[in-house]
């Protein structure tokens, strides 16, 4: 795993956004970052497949004990009255792409170590599924690259496609940055790439009609099935809850509730527990660790109020607004410095559970939101 300097191909801005990256850059400076690639051998890449196939098994383990324990369901802090519902989804297994990250640590030559698994709401999808592959054909044609994940999901929106009713809508917040317009709008390219009629809307668009009791677009169409980027946790905090709760019963919503236990930190404790040494994970748990540690919260996302201890101090920390809801101590995994301030997170892509394709983030200890999405190739 080498990281090489190259010079950008000079319409690089334009290339990407024809291509509907329109979130190349934040604060003059590129978050899509061609002037480095990553290098991989054939056998690290096999490496990062096979990690990824086993955890993900880990994972099936561990949310089938979570859902068997009411316990543990109030330990994720997930709301008392959506518990059956979380049940009922994970036993009906309703029509999803069952897609998700894993971010791992990997230094090219030890077993990659779990982080966290963003499967709820993962974005750097389009980067990974596309734009890195058009970069790799024009850069360098004859070598290959670690990515199916288009294909992929085309596929699943195919196979699924008979489950689902003839408008799929597709809600996403209106971010300024445009990061979620992106990635659901990529989404929604894929599903209209297997045949299925999608109509996009604003979250803060749905409506629920009192009469009909369903949610309803701004045309008061019903919607009956709804893929949302937009977090579970936040869904089920709104005060439109008790009518969310109820349209389970007749609406379908891609992902699927039971999502909430798989993205939710408190699992790497319980993962931990369940599977001790297992060289694909870091020890962790809920109390705070005498040794070398990170600090995060059960619902952060993009490294909000995630903390990084070592010897006793905190020599890294983000801000946010996370972690009234608790914390989840996890070993610290010393990640590779490849450039000075840049450290490598690998996320490594599943569709329908099956590993799909890596896509690479730099950024100084934490990984944020602003962190570097950096193409690679496979070489040997």
């Amino acid at each position: 795993m080498i990281r090489v300097n190259i010079a950008p191909r000079p319409d690089w801005q334009a290339k990407v956004e024809a291509e509907g990256l329109i979130w190349h850059s934040v604060d003059g400076r590129p978050y899509w970052d061609e002037s480095v690639y990553y290098r991989f051998s054939a056998a690290q890449i096999a490496t990062i497949e096979g990690a990824t196939a086993e955890l993900y098994r880990l994972f099936l383990a561990a949310g089938q004990a979570i859902v068997d324990d009411p316990a543990l369901l109030d330990r994720f802090g997930i709301p008392a009255p959506f518990h059956q519902a979380i049940r009922d989804a994970w036993e009906a297994e309703p029509p999803a792409l069952n897609y998700g990250r894993f971010d791992l640590g990997y230094d090219g030559a030890g077993p990659p170590k779990l982080f966290e698994f963003n499967c709820d709401t993962p974005t750097s999808l389009l980067e990974a599924a596309v734009i890195q592959w058009s970069w790799k054909e024009e850069r360098f044609p004859h070598l290959d690259q670690y990515t199916s994940l288009h294909d992929r999901l085309v596929a699943k929106w195919r196979d699924i496609a008979p489950l689902l009713p003839p408008v799929v809508h597709f809600a996403h917040v209106s971010d300024e940055a445009g990061e979620d317009i992106v990635t659901t709008s990529y989404l929604r390219d894929t599903a209209e790439a297997a045949g299925i009629t999608t109509v996009p809307i604003l979250v803060d668009d749905l409506g629920w009609d009192h009469d009909r009791r369903c949610f309803v677009d701004l045309a008061e169409q019903r919607i009956e099935a709804l893929f949302k980027l937009y977090p579970w946790e936040w869904l089920t905090a709104e005060a439109f809850a008790p009518p969310l709760l109820e349209s389970l019963d007749d609406t379908l919503w891609i992902e699927p509730i039971w999502k909430m236990i798989w993205s939710n930190k408190a699992i790497l404790a319980i993962l931990w527990q369940l599977f001790p040494d297992h060289p694909n994970l870091l020890p962790a748990g809920f109390d705070i660790p005498e040794g070398d540690a990170v600090a995060k919260p059960l619902l952060a996302r993009e490294g909000a109020n995630v903390s990084i201890r070592q010897n006793g101090r905190v020599v890294a920390e983000a801000a946010g607004n996370y972690g009234d809801e608790g914390y989840v101590y996890q070993a610290l995994y010393r990640l590779p410095e490849t450039a000075p301030g840049c450290f490598p997170v690998i996320g490594s892509w599943l569709v329908d559970g099956e590993p799909a394709g890596i896509g690479i983030r730099e950024d100084g200890l934490i990984t944020g939101n602003t962190a570097r999405f950096v193409p690679h190739v496979i070489e040997g």
